[in-house]
């Protein structure tokens, strides 16, 4: 078992849940913040059970940082 930090996005629609460290697309959606969290865990899973080991880009992120620029 690995510790992975999560972004979770509100959106009108619903909130959408992603890991930071993965290779690869793993996103979960959710009408809660709740719903999403598990969702994107269930994805997690079946992308670790399916691409194995790889998957993780590094040991561990020791902090995650957002921030906003303008393009």
């Amino acid at each position: 078992m690995k510790k992975l930090k999560i972004i979770v996005e509100k959106h009108p629609e619903g909130y959408v849940a992603y890991p930071v460290g993965l290779k690869g697309v793993v996103v979960g959606e959710g009408d809660t913040y709740e719903e999403a969290l598990e969702n994107v865990k269930s994805a997690i899973k079946f992308h670790i059970e399916t691409f194995g080991e790889e998957v993780f880009e590094i040991d561990e992120i020791k902090e995650t940082f957002v921030a906003e620029v303008v393009v």
